[in-house]
Formats: C-alpha cells, sequence, structure tokens
C-alpha cells in the first residue's frame, strides 16, 4: 500500500459525495471519517450539480433504486465529468431486473467513471445483458474468469474497474494489478463492497491516476480485513464489523 497516499488523504480531507445506498449509508460515511476523508451523503436530485462541483471525488451507489435517485446520479455524474472530478460508480445488483440494468446502462451513456467497481456477477451483467447475476451477492469464487471479465469491461467502457472478491482484480484494460489476502469474513459483512467503493472514492482524489487509487483503496482494505479478523479473534461477526472500522483507523495512523 502507498503510505504516502494515505498521508496525503488525512492531510487533505478531501470532501467526498456520494449517492448511497440506504442500506450501507452510515458505515460508508464511517469509514470515510476513519481513514480521514469529508464525507458528503446528499441523495435530492436538486442540488446534485451544486454539492458535485465542491467535491473532491463523487461516488455513484445504484443499490435501493428508485426513479428520484437515479436521477440523482445522473446530475451529480455530469457535474463531475464537466469538471474534471473523478466518479466512482458501483452498479449494485445491476443484473437483478431489466429495470435496474436499463437504468445503469442510461447512466454509463452520460457518465464516464474513473473507476467502475463490481463483483463478477455485477460485471457479468453489465458484459451479458443481465443475464450472468443472481440477485445482489456476488456468484461463488471464479477467479480464473475474473481477469478476463474485469479486463473486457474495461476495454468495452474505457474506464478502470476493480473487480472485488477473494482475490481483487484492478485494471485499466492493459495493466492487471490482482490484490490478495483480507479475510473470508467479509463475504458475511453487508456493505463491504460499498465500503471499497467510498474507498476508491477518497483515494482517486488524491491519487495521480484512477489505476492508483484503485489498487490503493483495495490494498487498504484487503489490510483492514486482515488487521479486523486478527483483532475480532473468533468473537463473531458483530466483534469483526466494529474491527473493520477500528483497523481502517489504526492503518491510517499507522501511515501518517
Amino acid at each position: 500500500m502507498d503510505a504516502s497516499l494515505l498521508a496525503a488523504l488525512r492531510e487533505r480531507q478531501p470532501l467526498i459525495h456520494c449517492i448511497s445506498n440506504i442500506v450501507t449509508a452510515n458505515d460508508c460515511a464511517n469509514l470515510l471519517l476513519a481513514v480521514g476523508a469529508s464525507p458528503m451523503m446528499a441523495q435530492a436530485p436538486e442540488e446534485m450539480e451544486e454539492i458535485s462541483a465542491a467535491a473532491s471525488a463523487v461516488v455513484l451507489n445504484t443499490g435501493t433504486p428508485s426513479e428520484e435517485k437515479f436521477a440523482a446520479c445522473l446530475r451529480a455524474g455530469r457535474t463531475a465529468c464537466r469538471a474534471g472530478i473523478p466518479v466512482v460508480l458501483d452498479p449494485v445488483g445491476v443484473g437483478a431486473s431489466r429495470w435496474r440494468l436499463g437504468h445503469v446502462q442510461a447512466l454509463l451513456k452520460e457518465v464516464h467513471p474513473a473507476i467502475l467497481r463490481v463483483n463478477y456477477g455485477e460485471a457479468a451483467a453489465l458484459l451479458r445483458g443481465g443475464q450472468a447475476e443472481r440477485g445482489v451477492d456476488s456468484l461463488p469464487p471464479l477467479e480464473r474468469n475474473a481477469a478476463a471479465a474485469a479486463t473486457a469491461l474495461a476495454r468495452v467502457l474505457s474506464t478502470v474497474v476493480l473487480l472485488s472478491g477473494t482475490e481483487d482484480v484492478v485494471t485499466d484494460g492493459e495493466t492487471v494489478v490482482t490484490v490478495s489476502g483480507g479475510s473470508g469474513y467479509m463475504r458475511s459483512v453487508t456493505g463491504a463492497g460499498c465500503m471499497l467503493s467510498v474507498l476508491c472514492g477518497g483515494f482517486s482524489a488524491v491519487a495521480a491516476t484512477p489505476l492508483e487509487g484503485a489498487v490503493c483503496a483495495a490494498r487498504f482494505w484487503k489490510q483492514a480485513a486482515a488487521l479486523a479478523e486478527q483483532d475480532a479473534a473468533g468473537r463473531g461477526m458483530g466483534s469483526f464489523r466494529v474491527a473493520l472500522f477500528d483497523a481502517a483507523s489504526r492503518l491510517s495512523l499507522e501511515k501518517e
């Protein structure tokens, strides 16, 4: 992990505007605070242009979607792209319904994300028109296909893709970086992927390139998960979840 990016994040305290999943909004905000960023969790379409223009990065999470939420994502994404502000898109459960897939596809025609954060099922849904995903959860690990899926999606959309799983794959379509480690307990924590997406927002606000920001976010989250598993010492998922936030704070402080 690049300690200089972590130090820059804490020094600059960038404003990260997140249109968030209602299931995970609180955890995402607290995680950004733990690593030193300043979260803004605005949702109303009417204020998207003003808030997005003031942010250092914008994170669009399409979980628990509605027409109003997609309208807000479109306004925020357009504003950020016009201003050169990095956009992170997390198309949660994109293959869960035709309606959801159609709105994400329409969003991608108007907004060019700097980073697309997906799991294998979401990547497959975007590549194959929504036929390969089961609800909002990751498919069983298919690491032998993950790099190929991530690379193909990065090339199709001309963006950096972070495909998270047991081993994360980060690629811009040419360079491919794999990030291993972490903890198996992460698959039992609601919103682990959403939280990784806001970390991409935080690190992309201070990184030289989206690829660098995504790789740093993936490495940071794997290290935090490994430390949390050690600290939770088998006490259960509640203890592990709390330990994740403690680990994020400790990793930040250790790298200053």
